[in-house]
């Protein structure tokens, strides 16, 4: 939607459906001599006015308060949790079979070499997944006063404290 109006007449505020365009000035053109003919407009224009000297009105860009910012990123943090959270699901089951196979080195039981192997390949699953799992605890405990920003912000407003 844009709007136009007159440099003669501000208060005249013409909308027309779409973006500014020559089209769309026409549409106003056509508005406002109806508007005109109805007598809802009596601005006197000048000859020749035309679809070009109308004035687009912009709207100003919205700006957002210091608590929508705040639940914008509590919204964040949380979504980041649960991405971390599907982090360390999907990697603890294979970082648990690694961790068992380090107990094996503190044993005086024989190691095979099969066993080794999978152990180097395994350090760096188990790696991945230790740093994902600190994260995951570390945004946890942040999640939690998102969680009360983000309640706080979807109570009803006519709910009783």
């Amino acid at each position: 939607m844009v709007q136009y109006t007159l440099a003669q007449n501000p208060e005249v505020i013409l909308p027309v459906p779409g973006k500014d365009s020559m089209k769309a000035r026409e549409k106003a053109m056509d508005m406002l001599i109806e508007w005109m003919d109805e007598g809802k407009v009596s601005t006197p224009l000048e000859d020749g006015f035309g679809p070009q000297e109308f004035i687009e009105m912009k709207e100003p860009p919205r700006r957002t308060t210091e608590e929508e910012d705040t639940v914008i990123e509590a919204v964040q943090i949380l979504s980041n949790l649960a991405k971390l959270k599907m982090k360390v699901q999907s990697s603890q089951a294979e970082a648990m079979k690694v961790r068992e196979l380090i107990d094996l080195l503190f044993t005086d039981e024989t190691i095979s070499e099969e066993q080794i192997a999978s152990l180097n390949e395994g350090f760096k699953v188990l790696k991945q997944f230790a740093q994902t799992n600190l994260r995951y605890r570390d945004a946890r405990s942040q999640a939690e006063q998102a969680r009360k920003v983000l309640d706080e912000a979807l109570k009803s407003p006519d709910a009783k404290q």
